[in-house]
């Protein structure tokens, strides 16, 4: 069942009620080919239908929700064919850009904030697994880096295919059979960058999303 809208929203109606069905999707309590119906959301959270059809149109914009003639929003799945064809590619692209700039730059002020996000990760990662919140870490980590590299482009790019990256992230946390090994490899990840070489960089990033793609 849905849960209630709260009394005050600490965001706005829109982004509140599209963060939970985002969530819901990522978590897998909408599957695939289920409709979103503005009449029933708006029932089941006690809102209005303007910010549920405001928060469909973002979710279809991020590659959550596709909407058909005659049967309206409906969500979408993540094959690991679009994870292996299309989303990994694309991160290979900026990311070994973003990791090689960042590796050269060497700004201290970055690794600081880097070393935070992997802090929090082992506090995620520990019994019992937190999966979103790790999900939600590993995004910012990768993030945090192509912001840093400063490439605008890419970073636009990023954002585009990030909602389908983080859901796959969630998707996959809490079957690997040591969530702590994610956090190992931020840290390595981190530790090449604090090396200050580029080419390292760029191998290491590219050998870390090309890990998991057998799940």
């Amino acid at each position: 069942m849905m849960a209630a809208s709260p009394t005050s929203p600490p965001e706005s109606r829109r982004d509140w009620i599209l963060r939970n069905l985002r969530e819901r999707i990522a978590h897998g309590d909408l599957v695939a080919g289920e409709r979103l119906i503005e009449r029933d959301i708006s029932v089941h959270y006690g809102i209005s239908r303007g910010p549920v059809r405001e928060a469909i149109m973002v979710l279809e914009q991020e590659g959550l929700v596709v909407t058909h003639p005659y049967r309206g929003a409906v969500v979408t799945e993540i094959p690991q064919k679009e994870i292996e064809e299309i989303l990994v590619p694309i991160r290979l692209v900026i990311e070994k850009a973003a990791f090689r700039a960042a590796a050269e730059a060497t700004d201290q002020k970055l690794f600081e904030a880097l070393d935070t996000v992997v802090g929090r990760m082992e506090s995620a990662a520990a019994e019992p697994l937190d999966a979103k919140t790790l999900a939600d870490l590993d995004v910012t980590f990768h993030e945090t880096v192509i912001t840093a590299a400063g490439h605008t482009q890419s970073l636009r790019i990023w954002r585009t295919i990030q909602p389908r990256v983080r859901a796959y992230f969630l998707r996959d946390a809490p079957h690997h059979e040591n969530p702590r090994g994610i956090v190992d490899q931020h840290r390595s990840l981190l530790d090449t960058l604090r090396s200050g070489d580029p080419e390292r960089a760029g191998d290491e990033i590219a050998e870390h999303i090309g890990i998991y793609l057998g799940h």
